[in-house]
């Protein structure tokens, strides 16, 4: 461990490598390719036991490697060198696969460090992101990733329909099906983002043959046309919009105690649902990603005028994946958060970070009537298993289960190892109505 007080000089048999892939990178060229970076910037890597550090130097189109001194970087990204120690394993364990996992907001590691000019550090996000994977792959070997077979048939049908829900009003929602079985089930996507996440989900062949599936974009979001209840980039989400909205979704479509899903504040509202499930009309719940309350210190770098939010929304959530996850699939989440509307995200995020609190009230779900199934990955630094077993704990009858190679976003990161995880939920909550529907008709005769 003592090789990493040296960040440099741990990884001095690779610099000749990293010179390599810095040159010959795609994704880097993409992301440096522009006529607006009309000087050189520098920015640094180092151990918090020593000052020297790796600087990377970028110009219009290209990326070179050298050490040097803090002080001619703009920006520096710092960590103990036992933190480095587990970055640079083959595959890390969770939350040490991203320095957003180190740097961690909710989950505070003391000596992880952004040193010199934060903004410029958020400017730069997707590259410093970018090249510190490929120190990773230079010093590691390239990640190896999960494989999945490619699609070449698809089976989703969408649509539009109008909805009036509480605080959004009349709005013109988009949404998808697919699937024949028995059991319906809707999707919620997770914050700034939309049902894209769930295609591989519900193109599976498992969940088409059990399940009649349904996923809607929140107004304002993918494809579905903004709330004329918010000026542009003054959205923001609330369990009474949130809850309200499902239930209409639910009511709309005339479905029958659906089975509600969702991923992050997907997740929160999959538990207020709980609570509320006479409301919606649902007859279970699977959060994915969810806990009662999260108290996470808020930046504002998702709703900046300084920064560019294609950028640095989806390198923020970009880390929170499993570093084994398919790159194709990455890389459609990085497309979805690029893609959305501006101030959608942070206004997510006000519902998610704080504004769902449901620790008074989640022990008063009957589990018997809205059964509970949570799910999380492990590489989730914003919401740990730890998170969401603690609160199922709190719920009498509820069940949880932590997902070993996933991350915050399961159903997309790797759709065919999420999807039995999810079937086990699914037999759980129909197991459950079943037993109850039993009971029932037992204390009737």
């Amino acid at each position: 461990m003592s090789s990493w007080s040296d960040l440099p000089g741990a990884l001095k048999g690779s610099l000749d490598k990293l010179s390599e892939l810095l040159q010959s990178d795609g994704q880097l060229k993409a992301f440096t390719t522009s006529g607006a970076i009309d000087k050189p910037t520098t920015f640094g890597y180092k151990s918090s036991d020593s000052d020297n550090t790796l600087l990377i130097t970028v110009t219009n189109g290209s990326a070179e490697a050298k050490t040097g001194s803090s002080k001619d970087a703009l920006f520096t990204l710092s960590a103990l060198p036992e933190q480095w120690d587990k970055f640079f394993k083959d595959v890390p364990v969770a939350p040490y696969q991203s320095y957003w996992g180190m740097f961690g907001m909710n989950i505070k590691q003391q000596g992880i460090e952004v040193q010199g000019d934060q903004t410029a550090m958020a400017h730069w996000t997707h590259v410093w992101r970018r090249v510190l994977e490929l120190v990773h792959d230079a010093h590691c070997g390239p990640m190896k990733e999960d494989e999945q077979v490619e699609p070449t048939e698809d089976y989703l049908t969408g649509r539009y329909v109008f909805l009036e829900a509480p605080i959004w009003g009349k709005t013109k929602i988009f949404y998808e099906t697919s699937g024949g079985g028995k059991q319906q089930i809707v999707f919620l996507h997770t914050a700034g983002s939309d049902g894209r996440q769930y295609h591989g989900v519900m193109n599976d062949e498992r969940m088409r043959k059990r399940c009649t599936m349904y996923c809607f974009d929140l107004p304002g979001h993918g494809r579905s046309f903004p709330s004329q209840s918010y000026y542009p980039g003054a959205h923001t989400n609330t369990e009474d919009s949130y809850v309200g909205l499902i239930a209409a979704f639910v009511k709309r479509l005339g479905l029958r105690r659906p089975i509600i899903c969702g991923a992050s504040m997907a997740g929160q509202v999959c538990l207020a649902v709980a609570i509320r499930h006479k409301e919606v009309g649902a007859g279970g719940t699977i959060p994915l990603q969810g806990s009662e309350y999260l108290d996470m210190e808020r930046n504002w770098y998702d709703r900046s005028p300084y920064v560019n939010q294609s950028l640095f929304n989806p390198e923020w959530v970009y880390g929170m994946m499993s570093p084994t996850a398919p790159l194709a699939n990455k890389q459609l989440i990085w497309h979805l958060y690029s893609g959305q509307a501006y101030g959608m995200f942070h206004g997510d995020l006000d519902f998610y970070f704080g504004g769902w609190d449901g620790r008074s009230r989640v022990a008063s779900i009957d589990t018997n009537s809205c059964p509970v199934f949570m799910l999380t990955g492990e590489y989730d630094w914003s919401n740990t298993p730890d998170m969401s077993q603690k609160t199922a704990d709190k719920i009498p009858g509820a069940k949880h289960k932590a997902m070993p190679g996933l991350g915050h976003f399961p159903a997309t990161e790797n759709p065919a190892k999420f999807v039995p995880h999810l079937l086990e939920a699914i037999d759980h909550i129909q197991s459950v109505r079943s037993e109850a529907l039993s009971t029932m008709r037992l204390g009737n005769d």
